[in-house]
C-alpha cells in the first residue's frame, strides 16, 4: 500500500541564519547570531510520511525546496532550542547524499514557535502509542491458568441444614416456644400475685347504705305547707289562690 504524506503544520514565513560552531557545552545562544540579517526567507511545512517526520523550507512562491530536516525524535539532536529565546531553533538539515549541516531558525512571533512545540510533542506522543498497541497485538498477554493440576484438591467445610432442623453433625436445633402471641417475662422479674376483692356483706352493699342514709333526712313527707301570704290593703288584685303541693317541701 502507498503511503501518503501528511501536513501537521504550516507557517508561511521564518528566517534562517547561519550560526557558528558551538564552543561550550551550554548549547547555542541567538544573540550570537546576525539577526538583522538572516540568510533565507521562506515557507516551512511540518510533514509526516508512515512514521517518518520531516520540517521542510520551501520557497513561498515556487514551493521549491530549500532544506529539509528529519527529525526522529524531540527533543533531540534534529532540532533544538537555543538558551536564551523561544524564537528560535537550531535545524541539523540533511540532503539526499546524507551530508548535514546546522543552521538557525527563528520566528517573528512566540505564538509560531509555540505552535511548532505541540505539533512535534502531539506527533512522536501519537507514535509512542501506536508502537504500543502494535507490540500488544504481537505479544498478547499471557492468560492466567487457573486449572487445577493433576492430583490437586481441595477442601470446602459446608454447614448444610435438614428439612427437620438438624445441621450437617445430626444435632437438632432448638426452637423457641410459642406463648400464644405473649412475650415472656424478662428474666429476674417476679410475677405478683393480685390479691381477690372482699367478699360483699349486708353492711357494705349500695341498697343497705341508701336506707342507712335515709333515715338520717326525716320524713318529707310530714312537713307542714307553708301559710299563704296574706293580701295587701293597698292592693287592688283580689288575693291567689296557692297551688302550692301538701306534700311538698317549701325551701
Amino acid at each position: 500500500m502507498e503511503s501518503y504524506e501528511s501536513v501537521l503544520l504550516v507557517k508561511s514565513e521564518v528566517f534562517v541564519f547561519k550560526i557558528p560552531p558551538r564552543t561550550t557545552v551550554r548549547g547555542y545562544r541567538a544573540a550570537d547570531w546576525n539577526l538583522q540579517e538572516p540568510q533565507w526567507t521562506g515557507r516551512m511545512r511540518l510533514v509526516t510520511k508512515d512514521k517518518e517526520c520531516i520540517l521542510k523550507l520551501e520557497d513561498r512562491n515556487s514551493g521549491e525546496l530549500f532544506a529539509q530536516c528529519p527529525i526522529d525524535t524531540y527533543p533531540g539532536v534534529a532540532i533544538e532550542t537555543v538558551s536564551d529565546s523561544s524564537r528560535y531553533f537550531v535545524l541539523r538539515i540533511k540532503d539526499d547524499s546524507g551530508r548535514q549541516a546546522f543552521i538557525g531558525l527563528g520566528f517573528s512571533d512566540r505564538s509560531d514557535s509555540f505552535d511548532l512545540n505541540v505539533a512535534l510533542q502531539d506527533h512522536f506522543k501519537w507514535l509512542k502509542k501506536t508502537e504500543e498497541i502494535e507490540k500488544e497485538k504481537e505479544e498478547p498477554k499471557q492468560e492466567l491458568d487457573l486449572k487445577f493440576k493433576e492430583g490437586e484438591t481441595i477442601k470446602i467445610n459446608m454447614k448444610i441444614t435438614k428439612k427437620d432442623g438438624a445441621d450437617g453433625q445430626g444435632k437438632a436445633k432448638t426452637r423457641p416456644t410459642s406463648t400464644g402471641g405473649l412475650l415472656p417475662p424478662p428474666p429476674g422479674s417476679g410475677m405478683s400475685k393480685i390479691s381477690p376483692p372482699p367478699a360483699p356483706s349486708q353492711n357494705s352493699s349500695p341498697i343497705h347504705q341508701v336506707n342507712a342514709n335515709a333515715n338520717n333526712w326525716g320524713d318529707f313527707t310530714s312537713a307542714a305547707p307553708a301559710p299563704a301570704p296574706q293580701p295587701s290593703r293597698t292592693s287592688s288584685n283580689p288575693p291567689q289562690p296557692s297551688n302550692s303541693n301538701p306534700n311538698w317541701v317549701q325551701f
